[in-house]
């Protein structure tokens, strides 16, 4: 169920992305307004209000936070289907990313509560399945039902989806007994203090969000890329985009939640490791995809890169789950969503769109792919950033 919710998390964020270019002509925006869509308007209150909501998880039910959540943002996702220009959709927009605030931090803790340590990489990496399922059904459905009806409709049918799962998930899903109760639950304070003074923190949350800030805004753009440079339209955009993401996404994964529980039990620094070396690995070949003459050869080139941007997720949310005690843990990881979040999901559409926009004069056609090629070395400094962290995990380890 966690899963579930977490693939309408994703659906419903990342569902603009393939439906980019009938939105940007029907409410007349450019690539910055649209970028800003993708970006800024939903990670601006979804970052800040993770915190307090992860806190009030803490305190009370998990597993409510998380249902009312998902009704919030089902419903705003459903809101934007009837917006009529740029202020009307950065709005409800805003409105989805206050829902979603409430639905991540709060699933780390549960899942970090069901399961041990030695099966957490694993256990966070199915979670995390929720990213490229629904970002891959995003793209599935949105481009079918843009193609063949409109861009409206898809916002509306994924967000009452979203309402119709709410209730079925508070009656599935229930907290598990906790060793410190809610009501003794410490102040947001002392788990930051905890958190600021360990450097793999900060190098762990600044690692996952110069990667985040080039992930999501590749994730954003491609969909227009390949109609731009390639020809193709919204429907078989998203045959594409999803065949991509359900690939070597779900491979990447997995494969991070197997690595993280084989090789950090033994050694800490694996945890962190492993993602730096996968993040610098896949850097030129996804820029080899993004520069290629054809979508066939872009999608071959795409496929183990996308896979290996996709590794960091189980073991670098393992770790993060062990730099505090049990009971800070939706805290811990809402301390750590703020950061990736507020750089990552905020800046990388914006910042790539806006250098589309700037390259538009000079290269045509051809200035997104450039941008979005530019993009791409920012996981060369999260590579950096989360090796640098693998050296100071172990120290700042809680079992």
């Amino acid at each position: 169920m966690l899963l579930l919710v977490y693939t309408f998390n994703f659906l419903d964020r990342q569902i603009l992305s393939i439906l980019a270019q009938p939105v940007k002509a029907s409410l007349h925006l450019t690539d910055t307004q649209l970028g800003m869509l993708g970006g800024l308007a939903f990670a601006a209150l979804y970052s800040t209000l993770a915190i307090p909501l992860a806190l009030l998880a803490d305190k009370t039910s998990r597993s409510w936070v998380i249902t009312v959540s998902l009704g919030v943002w089902s419903a705003f996702t459903a809101l934007c289907g009837v917006a009529q220009n740029f202020t009307q959709m950065f709005l409800f927009r805003l409105g989805v990313g206050v829902g979603e605030a409430g639905g991540v931090a709060p699933s780390y803790a549960l899942i970090g509560d069901y399961y041990p340590a030695e099966k957490r990489a694993r256990a966070l990496s199915i979670y995390s399945l929720g990213i490229p399922v629904g970002a891959a059904l995003g793209a599935l459905l949105g481009g079918y039902i843009a193609q063949n009806i409109e861009w409206r409709t898809a916002f509306i049918v994924v967000g009452l989806l979203g309402l119709v799962i709410a209730p079925a998930f508070k009656w599935i899903v229930h907290d598990r007994p906790r060793a410190v109760a809610p009501a003794d639950q410490v102040p947001l304070s002392y788990v930051f203090g905890i958190l600021a003074a360990k450097p793999s923190f900060w190098l762990l949350a600044f690692g996952a969000a110069a990667g985040s800030m080039c992930g999501y805004g590749v994730a954003f753009w491609l969909p227009s890329m390949i109609m731009r440079n390639y020809g193709l339209n919204v429907g078989q955009v998203g045959q594409f985009f999803g065949a991509l993401l359900l690939t070597g996404g779900v491979a990447g994964i997995l494969f991070g939640g197997w690595l993280g529980d084989r090789l950090g039990p033994n050694n800490r620094r694996w945890y962190a490791l492993a993602p730096a070396i996968c993040y610098v690995a896949g850097t030129p070949l996804f820029i080899a995809g993004v520069l290629s003459g054809t979508w066939q050869a872009a999608f071959a080139l795409f496929l183990l890169p996308q896979a290996l941007v996709y590794v960091w997720l189980g073991p670098v949310l393992t770790a993060v789950q062990h730099l505090v005690p049990a009971h800070m843990r939706a805290t811990a990881s809402a301390s750590f969503l703020l950061i990736n979040n507020l750089i990552g999901l905020g800046l990388g559409s914006w910042v790539i769109g806006a250098l589309s926009d700037h390259l538009t004069p000079s290269y045509g056609t051809d200035a997104l792919r450039y941008a979005i090629a530019a993009g791409l070395c920012l996981y060369l400094v999260a590579g950096a950033l989360m090796a640098l962290a693998s050296r100071r995990l172990a120290k700042d380890w809680v079992d």
